[in-house]
């Protein structure tokens, strides 16, 4: 079975999602995305670090979902933290495994990354409204 026939729904040639997405979608896949990458890299660092892999609270894995609900300059801010936290991580998770890979202990400075990306990680969850708030956006 190759790649295209087991996503090409039966009979139709194209792919499900081959319409034209609204830019806020797309923005908020991206999103869901990158925030999930963060945290499959932030768990690579708590394990360099020594520390036992955290679970997933809905408020943390729910948060690209409430800032695409929420949009505004709430969504905005989270989309450029994400993006701080992105260019802060990438490079610090791939001097980490380069400590690692020479046989050195990367475990305090891999707890210092951890300890910023979880620092980061809870100013952009400050960014969530108020509960109670109306979050959702009018419809146009």
């Amino acid at each position: 079975m190759n790649m295209h026939s087991s996503f090409t729904p039966a009979g139709t040639g194209t792919l499900p999602t081959s319409g034209r997405p609204e830019f806020g979608q797309a923005s908020a896949s991206a999103m869901s995305m990158k925030w999930s990458a963060l945290h499959d890299a932030v768990t690579v660092v708590g394990m360099l670090a020594g520390l036992a892999a955290e679970p997933t609270r809905p408020e943390i894995r729910n948060f690209p979902a409430v800032m695409r609900d929420t949009g505004g300059w709430r969504r905005a801010l989270a989309e450029q933290g994400i993006d701080d936290l992105s260019a802060v991580m990438e490079p610090g998770l791939a001097a980490l495994l380069a400590v690692h890979a020479r046989g050195a202990n990367p475990a305090v400075p891999a707890l210092a990354l951890w300890q910023e990306f979880h620092a980061a990680r809870a100013a952009l969850l400050a960014l969530t409204p108020p509960p109670g708030t109306s979050t959702a956006r009018p419809m146009s």
